[in-house]
This record gives C-alpha cells, sequence and structure tokens, in this order.
C-alpha cells in the first residue's frame, strides 16, 4: 500500500503539476474508468527504503525518429527525481514504470552517422541507412520533378547527400521542395 501512495504522490506531482515543496492534500485525479477520486495523501516521504522504478524515456527527433531508454531509478527524495526529469512529460505510468517523453531540437543520431539524402527510382526524395545504392530507406518525403533538377544536384542526390547535420538536413529539404511536383500542382490553375 505505501507503494501504491508513492506512486500516487508522483503522478499527482506529474499530471497535476505540483511541485514536490506543495502540499499534496485534496488533489482530484481522473481513474482509469473516467471517474474523477479525490486523494487525500498525507504520508510523506521519510527515511525509508528507497522506491525503485523503471523510467522509460522516449526521445522524439525532427526525422520522425523516436528513441527509447529504459533506467532504473532509486529514490530516496522526491524532490529529487522531480529535479532530475522537470523537462520531461510524463505521457504513462502503472505500478512497474513511468514513461516521459521529450521533442529533441536536432535530426536523430542514426541519420547523423549514416543518413544520406537521395532519390528513388520514381524520383522520391528519400533518406537513405548507407548509399542510397543499398536501398535501406529511412524515410521518404515527396516526389521530385527529375527534369526540373538541376544536373548537379541531380547527380548529388543520385550519389546521395550526407545528413550529419540538422541545418544540412532542412537545407536539403527546404531546397528540394522547390522541385517538388505536389507543389508544382497547386501553382497550375484548373
Amino acid at each position: 500500500m505505501k507503494f501504491i501512495a508513492m506512486l500516487l504522490m508522483i503522478c499527482l506531482m506529474f499530471i497535476g503539476g505540483n511541485s514536490p515543496n506543495q502540499n499534496t492534500w485534496g488533489y482530484t485525479v481522473e481513474t482509469e474508468d473516467g471517474s474523477n477520486a479525490e486523494n487525500r495523501i498525507n504520508n510523506k516521504f521519510g527515511n525509508e527504503d528507497p522506491l525503485l522504478l523503471n523510467v522509460v524515456l522516449k526521445r522524439k527527433y525532427l526525422d520522425g525518429e523516436i528513441s527509447e531508454e529504459t533506467v532504473q531509478e532509486t529514490i530516496w527524495a522526491l524532490e529529487d527525481f522531480w529535479a532530475k526529469y522537470e523537462a520531461w512529460q510524463l505521457v504513462d505510468m502503472d505500478e512497474d514504470k513511468l514513461v516521459f517523453e521529450t521533442i529533441v531540437d536536432d535530426i536523430s543520431p542514426l541519420l547523423k552517422l549514416n543518413g544520406f539524402f537521395g532519390i528513388t527510382e520514381d524520383g522520391t526524395l528519400t533518406i537513405f541507412n548507407g548509399s542510397p545504392e543499398q536501398a535501406d530507406i529511412i524515410q521518404s518525403f515527396f516526389q521530385i520533378d527529375i527534369k526540373k533538377l538541376e544536373g548537379k544536384k541531380h547527380l548529388q542526390l543520385k550519389q546521395g547527400i550526407p545528413v550529419k547535420t540538422k541545418e544540412i538536413y532542412t537545407e536539403v529539404l527546404e531546397t528540394m521542395k522547390q522541385y517538388s511536383l505536389e507543389k508544382q500542382k497547386e501553382k497550375k490553375p484548373n
């Protein structure tokens, strides 16, 4: 029962936006069946055994990649736990684990390490894991009008443009949008 009370206290802090230094008396929490249950928790975290929890950290990158890491946390003080994850959003919780999520304003490590912009046979702008010849597609974007694409850019895409930084990622996407078949369809009057 002590374990459940501590989990509820953690839940109240994160979901209710409560600071660990504030009193947790009288907060209303929505239960699984959608009803509201008033939780009056007056049991403060004392000098007892620590709480062990699995914490899942999900990172969402600009390129759509999601990484997931699981760590086991030994919680001696809720204030310290709260401070450690204050930049994260609690998205799920059960008695065994807490799931936090954050949006990373960068491309994923996979793209930085081995991502290449290229084009498929039908002219779709694509990111490959390795060179475009390997045809290991990570992500596809839009179809390009190959006839309007400059020879140099077409050759670069056939060979593969390394995606090492967020700036290269956004620059290539912005540059290639002007050659998009969808954009050209929008411009043509019916």
